[in-house]
Order: structure tokens, then sequence, then C-alpha cells
């Protein structure tokens, strides 16, 4: 599955579960995650931490096809505004904080100094920009997460296996259309924004090769009715007899995490409404659509009771033309979910017009609310 998606999108939200283990539930049902962490942060290493989509767990295998990003980084390009000054007038405290990891092993930003600096959650502290900077130029990886899921830096060639730093960096070009063409197979079909958007190549960057894809017949130029867009669909993509089940889609899932594909897909306006003011939210806090077959027939907001045991149920929205089934459906998945986190119970809260329909799909003696 991870050679399928290729990346995992990392991020800190734990309503549920960490944003990473997600979408491999959507695909598997109730996997073992501690398989995910041993391939991320164990020995043998199979993934490796860096920027792609965002935040990501990526394949060993691409390596060097993001090292033009680290080699950009380093000279203090296509980063963040304030983590370009550790490429130039401050580097040399970047370096010292390198030359430190390299004496003492591996180093969180909370072991050298306080990690908040102004400005509230991304209010970096100079120690934290040093290392982020280090990390995304790729003079420095992830060892390990703590409990606190704090990164903790190492030197890579103490993370990563040696057969993967001894592999040659491709031209960027090369890595473009490798990216690209990785990215089209995940999505199956796509627009040239939907490709781009995947690992966040820049339309410079991107849209020549994609021009070289269709002309070596890696990407084969079609039409979707209702699109205005040129689509894409990999050479490799199969088209399924039939598409059944019901899966719950994380809001940093590749299916979706792209809001107008979602809406091109599904004819759904999706949103992350963890950041809107609790008053001007239409779902809920943190929403996952629910897919049945080929259409997503509902959407629920979610949250993990670890205390009390409970997989929450805050709201619960059927989707217009939502077949009859879509409770019952939506129930199992529910249920499903629960015994992965290793909750007890589904509990029922309203508001939500399925509320009342989630509520009847349980047995009497297993009924919850809250």
């Amino acid at each position: 599955m991870i050679a399928r998606l290729q990346l995992h999108q990392i991020d800190s939200v734990n309503v549920l579960a960490r944003a990473h283990y997600l979408p491999l539930f959507s695909r598997l049902g109730a996997y073992p995650r501690d398989l995910l962490d041993k391939a991320a942060w164990g020995k043998p290493r199979r993934l490796f931490e860096y920027w792609a989509h965002e935040a990501s767990l990526l394949p060993l295998e691409l390596h060097p096809l993001l090292r033009w990003r680290m080699a950009r980084a380093a000279r203090g390009e296509n980063i963040w505004g304030g983590l370009r000054s550790f490429a130039h007038e401050k580097r040399g405290e970047a370096e010292a904080l390198l030359g430190r990891i390299a004496a003492e092993g591996p180093l969180a930003a909370s072991d050298i100094a306080e990690t908040r600096g102004k400005g509230g959650w991304w209010g970096w502290s100079d120690t934290k920009q040093a290392l982020e900077w280090l990390f995304w130029s790729g003079q420095i990886t992830t060892a390990t997460r703590r409990g606190s899921f704090e990164r903790v830096y190492d030197l890579p060639e103490r993370v990563l296996p040696a057969s993967v730093l001894a592999q040659p960096t491709p031209d960027e070009p090369d890595a473009h259309r490798a990216l690209l063409a990785r990215a089209a197979a995940a999505l199956g079909i796509a627009t040239a924004a939907d490709l781009r958007d995947y690992f966040r190549q820049k339309p410079n960057d991107a849209l020549p090769r994609i021009a070289e894809l269709v002309e070596d017949g890696t990407l084969l130029p079609v039409r979707v009715r209702g699109w205005p867009q040129q689509a894409y669909l990999h050479k490799d993509a199969k088209v399924p007899r039939r598409i059944a089940g019901g899966r719950l889609l994380a809001p940093f899932d590749p299916l979706i995490w792209e809001r107008a594909r979602t809406e091109r897909l599904f004819g759904l306006r999706y949103r992350i409404e963890i950041y809107t003011p609790a008053d001007k939210r239409v779902h809920g806090y943190y929403v996952l659509p629910f897919l049945l077959g080929d259409r997503i027939v509902a959407r629920v907001d979610l949250k993990a009771d670890r205390q009390a045991g409970l997989l929450i149920v805050q709201n619960a929205h059927r989707e217009p033309g939502a077949p009859h089934e879509t409770a019952r459906q939506l129930m199992d998945e529910l249920e499903l979910m629960a015994r992965w986190l290793g909750s007890s119970a589904v509990a029922i809260a309203g508001p939500g017009d399925m509320a009342a329909e989630l509520q009847q799909e349980r047995p009497t003696s297993e009924r919850r609310s809250v």
C-alpha cells in the first residue's frame, strides 16, 4: 500500500489517530499500527521523513528524487521565509547545531533550547528554525519521534541505509518526471494541477515534464465529462469491474486532500474545519467523509475519547441521494474503527440528520449516547 500511495502525510492533529495512520485504515481496515511505526522509525528503516506533499513519510527509494528540493533549501530557495536566513547570514548558527548533533548524537529541539518563540504555534525559536532548515536541506533527518510526537534529529548517514545515500542524484528534469509519474500512478486520473500538487512541484518544473511523459506514453491525455481541464490517465491504470464497500476518509488522505479534485470527482465541497471558529463550522471539528462504493454519501465528525474508551460521533450528516443502507454501512465502519482505536463502543452525540439512524443501527444492548 505504501508503494501504491507513495507517501503518508504527517500532521500533529490527533483527534482520532495521527494523520499518517488513517489512510492505511481506509484501505486495509484494522491493521496493526506498530507496523507503520517500525517501517518509519524502527530497524531496518523502510521509510524516511521529508517534505513531499507536506511533511510526509516516504519510501526510501524516493530519497534521490527529492534531493533537488534539498539542494534548493540549502541555497535558501523555495522554503519558508523565516528559514532563509540560515542559508545565508545565520548559516554559522545552523552549522554549529549540526556539529553538536554529529558529536553528541540524536537531539530534539527541546534538548537544545526552548522550541517556541513569538507568534503562537508556528512561532518557532531560532534553534527550532535552524534545525528545520538543516532538515529541509537534507543535512539532518528524523531519527525517531518521541511520545509527544516531537522530532528527534540525527545525521542521515546514521539513520538511512548507506545503499540509499550512495544512489546517484538524478538531474532535476529526470527527478521531476519520476515524481509526476508516481503521482499519476497513485491518483489514476488527474489534471496537471493534481499531478503537481501530489509532491508540491512548481509549474515551471512540472508542466514541461508532463508534456514529456505524454510523449513517451507514460501519461495518456483524456477528457472527463464535466471537467473543463485536460486530464491525464496513467498508462497502467485499471478500471475495476465494480467498486463495493464503505470506507471513512481522513482529511489528509490523498484521495481527498486536494479539495478541488474532490469536488470534481464526487461533487462534494469538503473543507477541514478544525481551524474554523466553532460557531461558523458547518459539519463539525474533524469531519471524515464516508465513501460507499464510488460515492461519498455521508460525513461524520469524530473524536476518540481515550479516557472513556469511546469513539464519539459528534455530528453525522447524510449527503443528498445517499442510499437507504448508508446508516447501516457507516455504523459497520464506525464499529471497525472503534475496535482499531481500542475503544469499547461507538457513542452517538447530536446534532446531525443521521444521528437517530445511526443509533437505531446499534443493538439495543449496545446503544450508547452522550
